[in-house]
């Protein structure tokens, strides 16, 4: 099993392959195209180690620079020669996240995005909790390892890919949720028609979801409201990528709950608090419309 993981998956391969060959076929394109694969913080370390304790070198190569230059190359070909050529991942995610027709451009952004939030908030070693966002912690959750423990079972329990986010309540102060997004979903209030929240499989079809009621995927015009009926104004601080492809090569099948407390424990809480200072806690669409736009990783 784990020398067919080793193995690039011929599906995988045949698009990555497709990619090199279309983006190559057209240099001009190539050397113009905006979206290309951030610099982490600690990228030389990584590549050279992998991140400590947590990912092997090999992992970190296919789940980071592999992966997210899939993701980037697609996005690429997607919108190169239209008005969406020079458009950041943030701004497509949400640009599409109401309109059907344009779901690959929504998945590859919306993932590229998700992604990079996720490797952005890793370290290469522990870092402490600063003493604000711990008071913070306490006051929503009671105690930093309550945390842990609802935000790696609520991630433990995800039956598919996708990703759990810690939120900051832009309503109410210091207000926290844990939440999940699958697949390529969007946490964003923004995006909230293609937050994909739930697994389908656990649902059923009369359940209300925000798919059901927001935007052209249900019963209202994407243009009457800016967030589903029933959506909460947050904005994501942490995230976990729960995809497969991220821990099993590492961890083996059964290894996903090991890969959650090694994760947890390379947290880097100096991004974590950054991203949660930059966010104020305010009133109305507008207001949350502008705090979207400045803590949103746009790349």
């Amino acid at each position: 099993m784990l020398n067919r993981l080793l193995r690039p998956q011929p599906a995988l391969r045949a698009a990555s392959s497709l990619t090199q060959k279309s983006v190559s076929a057209l240099p001009r394109i190539q050397s113009r195209a905006i979206h290309r694969v951030p610099q982490l913080a600690f990228q030389e370390q990584y590549e050279k180690e992998g991140v400590p304790g947590f990912l092997s070198p090999e992992a970190y190569d296919f789940s980071w620079t592999q992966y997210q230059s899939l993701l980037v190359d697609k996005l690429n070909l997607l919108t190169q020669d239209t008005i969406d050529a020079d458009a950041k991942p943030g701004e497509l995610l949400v640009k599409y996240s109401r309109r059907p027709e344009m779901a690959s451009v929504f998945n590859y952004a919306s993932m590229a995005h998700n992604n990079h939030f996720f490797f952005n908030c890793v370290s290469p070693r522990n870092t402490p909790i600063p003493a604000k966002l711990e008071e913070d912690i306490r006051e929503s959750c009671s105690s930093v390892e309550s945390l842990k423990l609802d935000f790696l079972a609520t991630a433990n329990a995800m039956f598919g890919p996708g990703f759990v986010w810690l939120a900051k309540n832009l309503e109410r102060e210091g207000m926290l949720h844990i939440f999940c997004t699958y697949n390529a979903g969007s946490p964003y209030p923004a995006a909230h028609s293609r937050r994909q929240a739930v697994d389908m499989n656990t649902h059923t079809p009369d359940t209300a979801l925000g798919n059901q009621f927001a935007g052209a995927m249900g019963s209202f015009s994407p243009t009457q409201k800016e967030m589903a009926p029933g959506a909460v104004d947050v904005q994501p601080i942490l995230c976990v990528n729960t995809w497969e492809h991220v821990w099993m090569m590492d961890y083996g099948i059964a290894g996903k709950e090991e890969y959650l407390e090694r994760w947890w424990s390379r947290i880097n809480w100096e991004v974590v608090v950054d991203n949660y200072n930059k966010i104020s806690v305010n009133r109305g669409a507008r207001a949350s419309n502008a705090s979207f736009q400045k803590t949103l990783h746009m790349f």
